[in-house]
């Protein structure tokens, strides 16, 4: 009998940066705990949050702000896995179901990654064609999906 995989609730955001529409740039942010690690922000929904509320309060605890703009909304869960050697060291699940935001940036000077418990020590904006390019290997085809959608309803 196969094992049911357990899936934690979380929300990401893909922020576009203040420069939005002129330019298409997306914020990546380089993770603290796992080696070359750049991923979109994210976080865990808690018991009886809202995924939109769990978007401002991830982004306020993970780059020190929520002054966003929200554009759409990816329409469903979107799931992937942890590498084994990440489930097994971080975390008790076996992988992420997310919702996903678009999301503008209204201030850069506002980032701040030096909060109570950091998870990123770097950040950058990239042009949305280097995105897949940046970012994790394992979370490359939700990210393909999700911009996918995003560039298909017009906002990238």
């Amino acid at each position: 009998m196969e094992e049911k995989k357990r899936f934690r609730p979380n929300v990401a955001a893909v922020i576009l940066s203040p420069k939005y529409p002129q330019s298409c740039e997306i914020m990546i942010a380089l993770r603290e705990d796992i080696k070359d690690a750049w991923q979109f922000p994210q976080g865990g929904i808690d018991e009886g949050e809202s995924p939109k509320d769990a978007l401002f309060r991830e982004l306020k605890e993970e780059i020190g702000t929520d002054e966003i703009e929200i554009l759409a909304k990816y329409p469903k869960w979107i799931a992937y896995e942890f590498p084994s050697k990440i489930t097994k060291k971080l975390y008790a699940y076996d992988g992420q179901k997310q919702i996903y935001y678009l999301v503008r940036l209204k201030k850069t000077d506002k980032i701040n990654l030096n909060t109570d418990h950091p998870e990123f020590i770097d950040y950058t904006f990239v042009d949305i064609k280097d995105v897949l390019d940046k970012i994790t290997h394992f979370k490359k085809g939700v990210y393909k999906k999700v911009l996918h959608y995003f560039k298909k309803e017009g906002y990238l």
